[in-house]
């Protein structure tokens, strides 16, 4: 071999394998502006992903308790009380998941707690033919009450919720990672709960006498559907869910118990089944438009705006306000509320 190449050999060989080894060590210092367009894209992953999270912790205690509101409404019962049910589900879950340690047991006594209180709605209104509005608001205040008297011992007190879907190793996985390291199972728990509601509702011969209740009870008793028996369900159900989403706002959302917490999501829940339709399916969308309206009032709140916090934590309810009065107006042409309803408000003709 001639010299020059054994020398060209000697030269080019060092050169080539700590460029190599270089750019493996540090790909960024090869090309700066590709390392800077990798990290912003993973910045916007981890925010997106943050965002998503924070969506979804603070929707799931609304759209259990709307989903509850639709099913009682869906068999011809207006129900004011899941305010006043919301905070006994919160205030007994809380109890019980500081008693116990177990947030599970809290969820169940929340739940349990509620349905105690849909009980009064039921006998007031199918055992004393109450006024379904009035009859709500004694239940509302029934459980306000409860709650405020017996949680004066606990304000302020902590609990353990629900363990992360997934562990602190997987908060650097983009997009994924925050969702997983954020939530605990009772966000992808609430998602399947409506969308099995959903199908039941539509897809079963039970999920059609509810219907079938809610739309005539002249029609059901003609085919030997029993409406009172069927509206009681209704009224237990809603019970049951809206007491359990009280559960999840102080077990597993916030861990802690205060006062008038629920901060009236239980009226907006009211207003958001006739957004929904009064279809399970939609109550997944329109109560994630109200998440993604707190997730950005915190997010506003943490960037320092002059704005006052009252104004910036309004705009969840604004955003329900709006969202009601749209699809009010066209009421006529979406249709959706079951027959019996328009009796509760003097609208039968």
């Amino acid at each position: 071999m001639p010299c020059s190449s054994i020398q060209r050999f000697q030269v080019r060989a060092p050169r080539s394998c700590k460029a190599c080894f270089s750019s493996l060590l540090s790909p960024q210092a090869a090309s700066p502006a590709e390392g800077r367009h990798v990290m912003a894209e993973a910045e916007v992953l981890a925010v997106a992903g943050s965002w998503v999270a924070a969506m979804l912790r603070s929707s799931t205690p609304l759209m259990m308790v709307t989903l509850g509101e639709t099913l009682t409404q869906r068999v011809g019962i207006v129900n004011l009380g899941v305010e006043g049910q919301m905070l006994g589900g919160a205030c007994v879950g809380f109890s019980a998941a500081a008693a116990t340690g177990s947030p599970v047991l809290g969820f169940a006594a929340g739940a349990a707690a509620g349905l105690l209180l849909s009980l009064v709605h039921a006998a007031l209104c199918l055992g004393c033919n109450a006024n379904q509005i009035g009859s709500g608001i004694a239940v509302f205040t029934l459980g306000l009450g409860l709650s405020s008297f017996f949680g004066r011992g606990a304000i302020g007190g902590k609990v353990t919720g629900l363990d992360p879907l997934a562990g602190s190793g997987y908060v650097d996985v983009p997009l994924v990672g925050p969702i997983l390291t954020q939530l605990t199972p009772i966000a992808p728990l609430a998602i399947v709960i409506v969308l099995v509601a959903g199908a039941w509702l539509y897809r079963t011969r039970t999920g059609l006498n509810w219907r079938i209740v809610g739309e005539s009870f002249q029609t059901a008793r003609a085919l030997g559907i029993r409406p009172m028996l069927i509206q009681t369900q209704g009224i237990l159900a809603g019970g049951l869910l809206s007491g359990f989403a009280g559960a999840i706002l102080s077990v597993d959302y916030t861990q802690t118990w205060a006062d008038e917490m629920t901060k009236g999501r239980g009226f907006v829940a009211v207003g958001l089944v006739i957004v929904a339709r009064w279809n399970p399916f939609l109550v997944l969308p329109v109560t994630l438009l109200f998440g993604v309206c707190e997730a950005a009032t915190l997010r506003l709140q943490a960037t320092g705006l002059t704005l006052s916090p009252y104004l910036i934590s309004c705009l969840p309810y604004v955003a329900s306000v709006i969202c009601v009065i749209v699809v009010s107006v066209r009421e006529g042409r979406l249709g959706g509320m079951p027959a019996e309803l328009a009796s509760v408000f003097g609208r039968r003709s």
